[in-house]
Formats: C-alpha cells, structure tokens, sequence
C-alpha cells in the first residue's frame, strides 16, 4: 500500500533530512551537551537499525528477483543510498539523478573525490548566458541530493554555445517636421 494511497502524504527524504538536523541543531542550542549527545545516540540507533532492517529485506530476496521496481521508487532507492545498500554505482546514479533534471542536458565532466565536487557542463546551444547556471545548479543539486549523497558540491560550466545571428540592417532616418 503505497503512502497515497492509505491517506498518508509521501515522504521525502531530503526533506526529513533537514527536518532532523533542525531539531538536532535545536537541541544542541539548548546548552545541555548531555542531551545534544543522547539525540544524536539516538538518531545513530535508529539509523543502524533501520539499515540492518533494509539490508535484511534485501538478502531475503531472491537472488534473481530484480531490484529495478525498487530502484525506480526515490523514497526506497534514497534509502538504499543512505544506508550504503544501493547496488549502482555513483556514476549509475549521478546520471539517473541527472536525466530527472528536466530543460537541462548536462554532461558530466569530474567528480573530485576528496572535496566531493561535481562539475558538470550544459549542452552545446543550451542556455543564452544570462546566468541561468545557477538555476541549472540547484536542479542538478535537489536531483543528486538522494541518490548521490557524496556530492556534496555542483559547479555548472556552460558548454559551447551556437554563434547567435545577428540582424544589422539601416535604419530609416527620422523624419522631420519644418
């Protein structure tokens, strides 16, 4: 039963994510390093619970039974991620986050392991080069978010652009009155 199904609103990782650090950071700011540690012991707890529960569900699989069903859901396959249980690789799932980014060709041009940095460039012809890389930027950042959670930075270059005709033509002069 899918979470619309029973009434529920979808859940979003990225979402639920931040909505933890909030309360995470709230807690911290209250002062008490006491409860700042028991909050985040707690948070680990669960998150290794969970992750052995996942990796569970998947070795009771059978061996040939395919994972793309569960693949193609982003709640389930951002988990399988979180939990380092997801069987693509990071380039698999840079594209496949990628190609969700509607409007935008990007290519991918180096991924810096050490700093998590992810340069990628636009398609040749795309944009005008009116600074619409920073749009491009957080597409691609929102859609890497789940499924690539070790990119940590994008850089957008943009790719070579078509020359733009330009139309030179005279002008009539202005006509004057006496």
């Amino acid at each position: 039963m899918s979470a619309a199904s029973s009434g529920r609103s979808p859940v979003d990782a990225v979402r639920t994510g931040r909505r933890v650090e909030e309360v995470l950071d709230r807690l911290a700011a209250s002062g008490d390093p006491a409860v700042t540690a028991a909050a985040e012991d707690l948070v680990r707890a669960l998150m290794e619970f969970y992750g052995a529960g996942l990796a569970r569900i998947l070795d009771l699989l059978p061996q040939d039974a395919p994972v793309t069903g569960l693949l193609g859901d982003d709640l389930v396959a951002s988990l399988l991620v979180l939990h380092d249980l997801h069987p693509e690789d990071r380039e698999t799932r840079v594209a496949r986050a990628l190609a969700t980014v509607r409007g935008h060709d990007l290519e991918v041009v180096d991924f810096d392991e050490t700093t998590g940095t992810l340069r990628l460039r636009t398609a040749r012809g795309a944009g005008c080069g009116c600074g619409g890389e920073a749009a491009v930027r957080q597409a691609a950042e929102e859609a890497l978010a789940c499924f690539a959670p070790e990119v940590t930075v994008v850089e957008v270059e943009a790719g070579e652009r078509e020359p733009v005709l330009l139309q030179i033509g005279t002008r009539a002069a202005p006509t004057r009155t006496p």
